[in-house]
């Protein structure tokens, strides 16, 4: 296992399923492959763009074993824990460290709302649990469940806690405090899939979690700002937003990802587990607008 916190672009890989419902191995393979070839510095599962409310133990097992095999031993995986209490958090942590993790994304309890110390005291058995580092996913919007700037700072001196993911709007005002007030080497990254990406850099941010359908492009963004084309990031992360906004709709973003991906061919079907829903005909024709004004390159087809 590693301690050292992820960086730079680790997409949060959608869980691809067969039309039946099952889980669907060969594209989510293919899926690995495409966010290699993309260039990305680390994957994720188990996120909310994942669908993870609705994978079961096994298959959870399952999709760490074949991200692993495919991402090879080298790249950073982080898994994410979404357990509604410390002895659930703490063995979904477990489970996820021993499949092959090396990061693990983990939600504050949400269900029975904790007070302020009760977030600081779980955040740490559950750093404490295993070898794997831990990042704090600060997404008050998804738990109602605030972390408040100090709170973050705190647990930033946590041993095992090496990162935060903040989702809390405006991200860029919290980025850049954070930023200021945790200890130097704590990594702050954002998420709400890259909506403020470039003013979340300017501000501090090492990294950006992001849906995984347009990986590719994204890349282009991050290595145009990284050697100073600011205006040739700006304009293609502009080109971007309508289908960042898209994937960001209440109830059917995890159709919105998975209907991209299966246009690029790049898994087979997008279908999605229930409580998440399916495309209704507005949003499937906004969509589909959308894609071709973006002309996202097909990639290849799944095996059948």
């Amino acid at each position: 296992m590693t301690s050292s916190a992820p960086t730079g672009l680790i997409p949060i890989l959608a869980t691809p399923f067969t039309d039946s419902g099952r889980l669907d191995t060969p594209s989510l393979r293919s899926l690995v492959e495409f966010q290699l070839d993309a260039g990305v510095d680390g994957l994720a599962v188990f996120g909310m763009a994942s669908e993870g409310f609705a994978l079961t133990a096994e298959d959870r097992a399952a999709v760490l074993r074949e991200v692993r095999d495919v991402a090879g031993p080298e790249l950073p995986l982080v898994a994410g824990v979404n357990g509604t209490s410390t002895v659930v958090a703490v063995e979904q942590a477990r489970q996820a460290a021993a499949g092959g993790a090396d990061q693990l994304m983990v939600l504050p309890p949400f269900f029975v709302k904790p007070s302020r110390q009760q977030v600081i005291d779980f955040f740490g058995e559950v750093a404490a649990a295993t070898g794997a580092s831990v990042m704090l996913q600060d997404a008050p919007g998804v738990t109602g469940v605030a972390i408040d700037v100090a709170a973050i700072a705190t647990l930033a001196e946590t041993p095992g806690i090496t990162s935060v993911k903040v989702e809390a709007p405006p991200t860029p005002i919290k980025v850049s405090a954070v930023v200021a007030a945790a200890p130097g080497g704590f990594a702050v990254l954002g998420g709400q899939n890259a909506l403020s990406l470039i003013e979340e850099y300017d501000n501090g941010s090492v990294g950006t979690m992001p849906a995984c359908e347009f990986a590719d492009l994204l890349r282009r963004v991050l290595d145009d700002l990284a050697v100073g084309r600011r205006a040739d990031a700006r304009a293609a992360f502009a080109r971007l937003l309508p289908l960042i906004h898209l994937g960001m709709r209440p109830g059917q973003a995890w159709a919105v990802h998975k209907e991209v991906l299966r246009r690029r061919g790049i898994i087979a079907s997008g279908a999605v587990r229930l409580p998440a829903q399916e495309l209704d005909p507005l949003t499937s024709r906004a969509l589909g607008e959308i894609v071709d004004d973006l002309r996202l390159p097909a990639w290849r087809k799944v095996p059948a």
